[in-house]
């Protein structure tokens, strides 16, 4: 299956496209999946200009080609990304049976356009990216995905849109989703502890549980309120946050039912005085900072820097412009 609506990077079957960029040819195998070990986008070179332009809070319409092979449905993501598929959160799906009416084993696709309303939240951008993922439901364990070109108007004033994260099943780093044989749910609880991730017009912004209201990553900056409690009892811990990967590929899970991001809370017992004081130290309790070789966060525990978080492979810490800390791409 492909993609046609809005016209993926560098399909020749659309209705019409951009003039082709300098250096860069036709896909015409763009219906093929995604090699398990090369990148989830067959492109990072996008078209010179849009193919669509899309307003928020209103109808849009992907569309597919006539003629591919529809492996008996599946699970479908439809998803928008500020920089260049990077971090990508959803704004639609259709689970169990895509391209299809309902449970099939027949290779003939049934549906090949679906319309839905975009999020009234999702923010304006001359440059945003459209994301089509399949994992398919009878056949080899594949992926299948897509990547457009397009604006965004916004009136309502939007400046940033939370949702779940793009996954990307039957790719190197992701669960594995085995072949349904018959049983629709397979796969669903990936979708389901997906975290969520907020995206901004300006690129990602943070990801958070999802299993929580969306809140900002803990600041940097020292607060009145992150101190040591003092009782004849064992001291309380101070309340720290809990700190997600940020990353756009989640560490491997052997767990389906674990969310493909990774969380730490810290309970420090150790760094502290033995009359329920906590003893002088160089940090904040609660303050996060990364790693002087930039690979995790370090915390402040009873006043000591201790080691917390490891970013995943690829990526590392890096500070962002709201006094956050998050592990990113290089």
């Amino acid at each position: 299956m492909a993609m046609n609506e809005p016209c993926p990077r560098f399909s020749p079957n659309c209705a019409t496209q951009p003039q082709l960029p300098v250096g860069q040819g036709y896909d015409y195998n763009i219906k093929n999946p995604i090699a398990y070990d090369g990148p989830v986008f067959k492109s990072n070179t996008p078209w010179p200009q849009p193919v669509a332009s899309w307003t928020a809070g209103q109808p849009v319409t992907v569309g597919f080609q006539a003629n591919g092979a529809g492996h008996g449905g599946g699970h479908c993501q439809f998803a928008i990304s500020y920089d260049n598929g990077k971090t990508a959160a959803i704004v639609h799906k259709v689970m169990k049976h895509c391209f299809f009416n309902g449970p099939s084993n027949s290779n003939n696709a049934e549906v090949l356009k679906y319309t839905f309303t975009l999020p009234a939240d999702v923010p304006a951008s001359s440059n945003a990216q459209f994301i089509w993922i399949w994992t398919n439901a009878v056949g080899g364990r594949e992926l299948y995905t897509g990547i457009s070109d397009i604006t965004i108007a916004n009136s309502g004033g939007s400046k940033s849109y939370t949702g779940k994260s793009a996954i990307y099943p039957n790719h190197a780093g992701y669960d594995t989703i085995p072949e349904f044989g018959g049983d629709y749910t397979t796969g669903l609880s990936l979708y389901d502890n997906a975290p969520n991730v907020t995206i901004t017009s300006n690129g990602y912004t943070a990801e958070q549980p999802s299993n929580q209201k969306p809140t900002m990553s803990k600041s940097l900056e020292p607060s009145s309120s992150d101190s040591c409690e003092t009782s004849s009892a064992s001291p309380k811990a101070p309340d720290l946050p809990v700190i997600h990967n940020t990353a756009v590929q989640p560490l491997t899970s052997t767990d389906s039912e674990t969310p493909s991001s990774t969380a730490l809370s810290v309970n420090p017992t150790s760094d502290q005085g033995t009359d329920g004081e906590c003893e002088p130290g160089d940090c904040e309790p609660g303050a996060l900072k990364c790693n002087d070789n930039g690979s995790g966060f370090k915390i402040c525990t009873w006043g000591k820097w201790s080691d917390g978080f490891t970013c995943v492979q690829g990526t590392v810490c890096k500070t962002s412009d709201l006094n956050s800390v998050y592990c990113g791409w290089p």
